[in-house]
């Protein structure tokens, strides 16, 4: 994020498990689209489908490579990503190990669609802080499985001024 020119800040760092941990502020700022080198995945696999949101609305295609890993998680979550972005009005093009996802072009709306999670936490709430920044209500198909590994996500949501509705 902080190559795409993402204005934040680290705050209260700490080790959890042995990994380093903090508090991370966020600012408006534009992003621009990046090159993400195939080495960098193992270290982050777990924080592409996020950073997949966040290069929707940069200016310019961001390349994530070395991402087979995500086609065995909880789902395909490269493939769910993929499909949610799409659905979504995002542009993308999805390549065996590697996702590139074009950015935000000027006068395109984003949202509208809905996602398919395939039961997993990391794709709804992906696709739901996508929700946040975008023209059109997005939804996803469940989200009783963010409960069990983020308990206080749509309380942190609604905070942020995400309306969850039923349908």
């Amino acid at each position: 994020l902080l190559e795409m020119g993402a204005d934040l800040t680290i705050e209260n760092e700490r080790l959890s498990g042995g990994e380093r941990i903090g508090d991370v502020r966020v600012r408006h700022s534009a992003l621009k689209g990046v090159v993400v080198p195939p080495e960098r995945a193992p270290a982050m696999i777990d924080e592409y489908p996020i950073l997949a949101i966040a290069a929707a609305f940069a200016a310019g295609p961001t390349v994530m490579e070395g991402l087979e890993e995500l086609r065995v998680k909880e789902s395909d979550r490269l493939a769910a990503v993929a499909r949610g972005l799409e659905a979504n009005g995002i542009g993308c093009v999805e390549g065996e190990a590697s996702l590139v996802v074009d950015g935000r072009k000027a006068g395109a709306r984003i949202g509208g669609g809905t996602v398919a999670t395939h039961l997993d936490h990391r794709i709804a709430m992906s696709f739901l802080v996508l929700g946040l920044a975008a023209d059109a209500a997005v939804s996803v198909d469940d989200t009783a499985m963010i409960a069990t590994s983020f308990p206080s996500f749509r309380g942190l949501m609604e905070g942020l001024g995400a309306v969850f509705a039923e349908v």
